[in-house]
Order: structure tokens, then sequence, then C-alpha cells
């Protein structure tokens, strides 16, 4: 049986999200992201870039011609996207297993997936160039990292609003136990490497 997804209200849900925490506390704690990701695009004197942001546009194909469209031929697509297999999608598989996401809602990491971001750019882009890196979160415990999760990162802190009173204590210590597992730091902090794939690709012109 095919589910229908209804966008319109998987991105007002999604609004509110998003908009509950404090991203600008998450934003400043990444920012490097996105100083590589300019590097990465200097050069080009046209470019749509997007650091951890159109991945979790809820119809990926949809976001992905929006991309496409606004870029001139010549110009530069740059995306920063949590790759499935890094820190984020197993903190979004955690969240996930507390609170399922949409039925039918593709994983917004997918976006770290190459084989799925040529899929969505598709002919319309060309010299796809993508690498994978590196972004280490760093706290001065586990808890601190649940605490500053729940409090700041919408996806978070609405997953625990979602979850009764007695079983939030179950997800903020699968979120401490996450930041163990993790950790690299070896001084008693917490040091954890999370991958996101860096794509750059260049906007071909339209076919006359």
């Amino acid at each position: 049986m095919t589910t229908t997804l209804d966008f319109t209200a998987v991105k007002a849900r999604q609004q509110v999200t998003w908009a509950s925490g404090d991203y600008g506390a998450v934003a400043a704690l990444i920012h490097p992201i996105s100083e590589l990701l300019v590097t990465a695009a200097d050069g080009a004197f046209d470019a749509v870039l997007s650091v951890v942001g159109v991945m979790f546009a809820p119809h990926q194909e949809r976001a992905a011609a929006e991309l496409v469209r606004v870029c001139r031929p010549g110009g530069t697509v740059a995306l920063a996207s949590w790759t499935p297999q890094g820190f984020i999608g197993e903190l979004f598989r955690t969240v996930g297993r507390h609170v399922p996401p949409p039925a039918g809602l593709r994983p917004p990491v997918q976006w770290g997936d190459e084989g799925r971001v040529r899929e969505l750019l598709g002919g319309a882009v060309g010299d796809i160039r993508a690498v994978r890196r590196e972004f280490v979160f760093r706290f001065g415990t586990p808890e601190e990292f649940a605490l500053f999760f729940r409090a700041n990162y919408g996806p978070t802190l609405k997953a625990f609003e979602a979850l009764p009173e007695a079983r939030r204590p179950e997800l903020h210590a699968d979120l401490v136990e996450l930041a163990r597992t993790h950790n690299r730091s070896t001084d008693g902090t917490v040091r954890i490497p999370a991958e996101y794939l860096e794509v750059m690709a260049r906007r071909i012109a339209d076919p006359a």
C-alpha cells in the first residue's frame, strides 16, 4: 500500500519543530562547516549553498529542483549534509526509536549519500565532487551534550515534548549513551566526530 504524504502538514510540523529550539546556538557550534563550504565554492560568481538545511525539506525532489532552478548555468550548487552512517544519522535513529518520524517521509540524511544526491540533482548538474568531512562536537560531559541538544535542537526538543513525562528519562539516557559511545576524547571531556558530505556541482545550461 502506497502512503500519500500531506507535505503541507509535514512542513507545518517541521516549522514548529525547528522554531521550538535555539538553532542559533546549534549553528554557532557548527559554523566551521559553513566556512569550509564557502571556501570550497570560491571562484564561482553565482552559488547556491546549503549547510545542513535543505536536507530537512520534506519533499526532496522538489527541494533539489529548486536548488537547480535558482542557480545560473555555470554556477555552483554547494551542499553540506549529515551522512546516514555518521553521528547525526545515529542521533536521528536513536530519537526515532522513541518518537518515529512520519510514515513515508524520506530520512533527511539521504542527502548525505552521494548516490542519492546525484539522483536528486539529476542531469541539470555536472562535474559533481563529493567529499566526506568531519565536524567535531565538543562538550564537557555526555550529560552536557544531551542537555544541550534537548534544549536547543528542534528535533530532539520536540521529541522530548512528544513523550509522556515518564518516558523522557529513557530518551535522555539514550542520548547520554550515544555521546559516550561516539566520544573520542581521552582527557575526560567529550569529542564527537560527526561525518557530513560536502557536495560541489556545476549547473549546466538547459537544453535548447
